[in-house]
């Protein structure tokens, strides 16, 4: 097995002076040196084929003993030095202070066909920026994780990825719920990969200990290699850097709202500078369709990472970049313009996202009205938004409204309570039919057209969490299939896939209110 590493952020960046792995606040420093846990006995439950190849590994790699010691922690790369960011954040609207990698050990970067790759080992023991944990994670985590990247990936959704997902050997104290029952959990280890890992919260906790020559590190570090496009300096390069990061946010943020993702737990620490969907903790898919609706126990009070509130919380995000890079730019109007240009974009590229879930290639004025009709009948009856979408495509632009077999019945699959459609509901699903189906009929692109402009922007798969926990409960019981079905299903999550229709289905009434499919909480 051959992994060249090619590192830049720990060889251009200020590291962390004290080598001990101890917990304490790190100053001046954008990482600390520190080597993963050894676990005891590495299993390796599944590696991704396509991501192997993009860091020029092969299938016979990733059966190889190497290939085990490598990402499981267990073995250093030759030439490595492994390391832990130093970033702060707010959690939930609130400054938390230096937050850092607690459980994430940095191996290197490898350089394939002219592609950056970042190796992180997720679960893989104690850091300086560990606080009171461990540094581990457990298996359940773990296989959310590694699905959740590949299937996001797949889905078109900008993301960082996983390599491998190896059990440890080792038990693991978690108290899933935080309500004081802790139990010992299997241990695993995920390698993460992505062009970077670096977040707002890296700028943040410079900008936040008035360190200002460390901020101009990270930021011209970053502008080199990752926006290399920039060739203005100084105060401009900075502007132009956050005016991309902007709209590479704004890009992640429409797909997110395509497919029905909710992340969970958008803290600051927990987003990419480069527009990347990161850190996959109590995330989940839309089932009903709910813009209200949060998998995160811990954010059910106020449900501040909401659905339909996700948009509004990546701005917010955006802003307390803003006041990180002020330093650098000491004005703030070109700042607030660029924050006002997302306010602006969103409506736009939102209506564009929704024009091509409902098949329409033209635009006309009430467009957005049509959308916002739609919105409000899905949530007056239960309705799965992913079948919703797929078994729309099916209703032809000529359908009769008085024949109900001709378009309710064929939406009737997404409704979790379909008796339940009557009455007024029933007149409003109608009205608003009407009004489609006369949109619809203004149309000049084929019906095979509408068709394939519907199946590019709605999948038939989604990683539902009730299918997450089929595989995690067979996993905890040594059975790895689960785990490698829903990794192959997923690889093709917009194509009909003859054979796969269990797995096109509303949540099961046993999942609603099961843990692990319906909340979640940041135990992992």
């Amino acid at each position: 097995m051959q992994l060249t590493l090619k590192d830049t952020f720990n060889r251009e960046l200020p590291a962390d002076p004290n080598r001990q792995n101890t917990r304490r606040q790190v100053f001046k420093s954008a990482y600390s040196f520190v080597e993963p846990r050894q676990p005891s006995q590495p299993t390796l439950v599944h590696a991704s084929p396509e991501m192997a190849a993009a860091l020029g590994l092969t299938e016979s790699d990733l059966q190889s003993e190497a290939f085990l010691e490598i990402f499981s922690g267990k073995k250093i790369l030759s030439d490595s030095a492994p390391y832990a960011m130093c970033y702060g954040g707010h959690q939930f609207g609130h400054w938390a202070g230096q937050l850092g990698d607690g459980r994430a050990i940095n191996l290197g970067e490898v350089v394939h066909e002219d592609r950056r790759w970042a190796l992180q080992l997720k679960g893989s023991g104690e850091t300086p920026y560990s606080r009171t944990a461990d540094g581990l994670a457990v298996l359940r985590s773990s296989v959310r994780e590694h699905l959740c990247s590949e299937a996001m990936h797949h889905l078109g959704v900008p993301t960082t990825r996983s390599l491998s997902l190896i059990t440890t050997g080792d038990q693991v104290m978690r108290d899933m719920l935080y309500d004081g029952n802790a139990a010992l959990e299997k241990g695993a280890v995920v390698c993460r990969v992505a062009p970077s890992f670096i977040r707002i919260g890296n700028f943040q906790i410079f900008a936040s200990r008035s360190d200002v020559e460390s901020l101009q590190q990270l930021a011209d570090y970053t502008i080199r290699h990752f926006f290399p496009h920039i060739k203005t300096q100084g105060k401009e390069a900075y502007l132009q850097f956050f005016q991309e990061v902007m709209e590479k946010t704004l890009e992640m943020v429409i797909h997110w709202q395509r497919v029905g993702f909710v992340h969970g737990v958008m803290n600051t620490d927990n987003q990419s500078i480069l527009g990347l969907t990161i850190d996959y903790g109590p995330y989940g898919w839309l089932d009903g369709y709910d813009p209200n609706w949060t998998p995160n126990t811990t954010d059910l009070p106020q449900k501040r990472y909401r659905f339909g509130q996700q948009p509004g919380i990546a701005l917010w995000n955006l802003f307390q970049l803003a006041n990180a890079l002020f330093p650098l730019i000491e004005d703030p109007v070109p700042l607030e313009a660029v924050i006002k240009a997302y306010q602006d974009a969103y409506p736009a590229a939102y209506l564009k996202m929704m024009r091509g879930k409902l098949g329409l290639h033209s635009e006309q004025s009430g467009d957005m009205e049509l959308v916002s009709a739609m919105e409000k009948v899905l949530q007056e009856t239960e309705t799965d938004m992913t079948i919703f979408f797929r078994e729309l495509a099916k209703i032809n632009r000529q359908s009769n409204l008085e024949d109900e077999n001709d378009w309710l019945a064929k939406l009737y699959p997404a409704f979790y309570e379909p008796y339940e459609l009557k009455g007024e509901v029933r007149e409003n699903w109608k009205a608003w039919m009407w009004v489609y189906l006369s949109r619809l009929q203004q149309e000049s692109a084929s019906e095979a057209a509408r068709l394939d402009l519907m199946h590019q922007h709605n999948p038939k798969y989604v990683l539902r969490n009730y299918m997450a926990q089929l595989a995690i409960d067979a996993a905890n019981e040594g059975d790895f299939s689960v785990v490698n079905e829903l990794y192959e299903l997923l690889r093709q999550p917009y194509a009909e896939q003859e054979g796969q229709e269990k797995w096109y289905a509303k949540r099961p009434e046993w999942a609603r209110h099961k843990v692990g499919c319906s909340q979640l909480s940041c135990s992992s």
